[in-house]
C-alpha cells in the first residue's frame, strides 16, 4: 500500500461521526420533549394574545413529523352563482405556521400564506428559520407568531402601494425610440 497521509480524511470522518450522532439525539429531543414543548408554547401564546389557532400534528413518517398551527379555513366571501338559490363559495386557508422536523433532526420553521381555492396560486412558504432542537425557546416561538400575524396582515392589506415587478414579455430586448424608429426607416427603405 502507498504510504498516504490521511489526517484529512481522518478529520473529515471525526466530523462526519459528530454531525451522524447529532441526527439521533436531535431526533430524541424531539420525541422526549421538543414536540410537546413547541406544542404547549403555541397554545399558550395564541390564547394569551388572542389568536384563534387550530394546533395538529402530523405524523405519518417517523423522525419527520410537523406542527402545524393554522388559523383555519373559512368561507372567503367570494362565490359563483350556479343557480338562481344555489352559491358555490370558495374555500380560503388562512395560513399556517409550521414547525417540520427535518431527516437530520433539526427543525424547519415556516409560514404558509392564505390561499382562496380555485381563485389564485399559492404564495411560496416563507421560510423563517431551521434550528437545532437546543435552539428553540419560547421567546423564539413568540416571535414566530409574531412573524406570522405581520405576514398574514401584509398579505391581506395587500394594494398596489406594494412593489410587485411587471411580468415580462419577450426576450428583454431594451429598445430605446431611436432603434425603433431606425428600424422602422430601414424597413421602409427595404420595401417592407
Amino acid at each position: 500500500m502507498i504510504d498516504l497521509n490521511v489526517d484529512n480524511l481522518r478529520n473529515k470522518v471525526r466530523n462526519y461521526n459528530v454531525v451522524f450522532e447529532n441526527t439521533v439525539k436531535y431526533r430524541e429531543v424531539w420525541k422526549e420533549s421538543l414536540r410537546e414543548q413547541i406544542v404547549s408554547d403555541l397554545t399558550a401564546i395564541c390564547e394569551a394574545g388572542g389568536l384563534k389557532v387550530e394546533i395538529d400534528t402530523a405524523d405519518k413518517f417517523h423522525n419527520l413529523e410537523t406542527i402545524i398551527c393554522t388559523l383555519g379555513n373559512v368561507k372567503s366571501g367570494i362565490y359563483e352563482v350556479v343557480e338562481p338559490d344555489i352559491e358555490k363559495h370558495l374555500i380560503r386557508f388562512n395560513g399556517s405556521l409550521v414547525y417540520q422536523q427535518l431527516f437530520n433532526g433539526k427543525v424547519l420553521v415556516l409560514i404558509n400564506y392564505p390561499i382562496i381555492e380555485s381563485y389564485m396560486e399559492p404564495r411560496p412558504p416563507k421560510t423563517i428559520a431551521i434550528y437545532r432542537p437546543e435552539e428553540i425557546k419560547t421567546p423564539f416561538i413568540l416571535r414566530h407568531i409574531e412573524t406570522l400575524v405581520s405576514e398574514i396582515t401584509a398579505w391581506e392589506d395587500y394594494d398596489d402601494d406594494e412593489t410587485v415587478l411587471p411580468t415580462k414579455i419577450g426576450f428583454n430586448h431594451k429598445f430605446t425610440p431611436d432603434d425603433l424608429h431606425d428600424n422602422n426607416e430601414q424597413d421602409l427603405a427595404a420595401g417592407e
